[in-house]
């Protein structure tokens, strides 16, 4: 396992999640209809946690696929929902499946189109912000791979001077977010939000924008 997924899996067991939510997040639901205008499709997930959005995405029709390196998550996901997967193995990852909701349990690198069906859609809850610089491109052109033509999906990120401190959360603005994505998805930045006063690293600036993001059909 790499020093990264080691700290990510250690940040499990250790309690040390205060990225999680317990609720479902706010900007999904206001701008999940508007960024994809999407009837029930196939949702990928990558680096989902055990938050509650996989739960609001399937509740509304939605064959949801999550991936998430820790194991305690996944387990933590299905026990607050009062559910007991079935669990079977697919290439390199253990998959945990529930009705409509499917948690893949491996490195998210991993996967490959031959692994699962093409995607109508994905929602990244400031996952890519949880990945280093050098890493988000990868990140991108593995989701691409994994899509439908000219799917959509909703991309929640953080925005600060990098400077001011170490990631992770990594800081990706709007230019970040369109380098990683060029010539494989078009950006639209549909929201941006001033979260500086009072925020709980001390930053000067802290703010989310809110990105509806379509793949580009054929790709560079």
């Amino acid at each position: 396992m790499s020093k990264a997924n080691a700290a990510w899996t250690a940040r499990w067991k250790e309690g040390r999640t205060g990225f999680h939510q317990d609720d479902v997040n706010a900007h999904l639901i206001e701008y999940w209809g508007d960024s994809t205008g999407l009837t029930p499709g196939r949702v990928l997930a990558p680096l989902c946690g055990m938050s509650l959005d996989l739960l609001w995405l399937h509740e509304r029709g939605h064959h949801v696929v999550g991936f998430e390196l820790s194991p305690l998550a996944i387990r933590q996901f299905f026990e607050s929902i009062g559910v007991k997967p079935d669990t079977t193995t697919i290439g390199a990852f253990t998959v945990h499946r529930a009705d409509r909701l499917e948690l893949w349990e491996g490195d998210f690198f991993e996967v490959t189109p031959d692994d699962l069906q093409p995607h109508d859609a994905w929602y990244d809850r400031a996952a890519i912000v949880a990945l280093s610089p050098d890493l988000r491109r990868r990140y991108v052109e593995t989701i691409w791979s994994l899509l439908k033509p000219s799917a959509q999906g909703l991309t929640l990120t953080f925005a600060y001077p990098q400077a001011e401190m170490d990631g992770p959360p990594f800081s990706v603005s709007e230019d970040d977010l369109r380098a990683a994505c060029d010539g494989l998805f078009d950006v639209e930045c549909l929201d941006c939000v001033d979260l500086t006063e009072g925020n709980r690293w001390s930053l000067t600036q802290v703010l989310k924008p809110i990105f509806g993001v379509r793949r580009i059909h054929n790709g560079v």
